[in-house]
């Protein structure tokens, strides 16, 4: 697949179609959504509740998850330079935002690349 035409890849070359908080909203599946509030809870030290998870994809028009839609630093980076993704950005492989995805996330890095 083209990545340059996938909308799911987020501006950090994640893929919210493999997201689970993106498969919960699409599936509206309430037991996802609480697997998901409660492993972020434990994963971030904060209190999140599933009806916090919605989210259709960091791109995409729509529902996001509080996270990606105001506190995402990446995201607020991208959308400030009116990047595609972090790919289009000539900081990429010096950016510290990016850097903690790319560098521990080989598909991710690769999604970017390919843009």
């Amino acid at each position: 697949m083209n990545t340059i035409l996938n909308d799911y890849i987020a501006y950090c070359g994640l893929d919210c179609e493999k997201c689970e908080a993106r498969i919960a909203t699409v599936r509206n599946d309430g037991d996802l959504r609480a697997a998901v509030a409660k492993k972020w809870s434990e994963l971030n030290g904060v209190g999140i509740t599933p009806e916090m998870i919605n989210c259709e994809g960091c791109r995409k028009n729509g529902v996001k998850s509080a996270y990606c839609d105001a506190l995402c630093p990446i995201r607020q980076c991208a959308l400030k330079r009116g990047v595609q993704t972090c790919g289009a950005c000539g900081e990429l492989c010096s950016c510290e935002k990016v850097g903690a995805i790319i560098g521990n996330n080989e598909e991710a890095r690769l999604n970017l690349k390919g843009m």
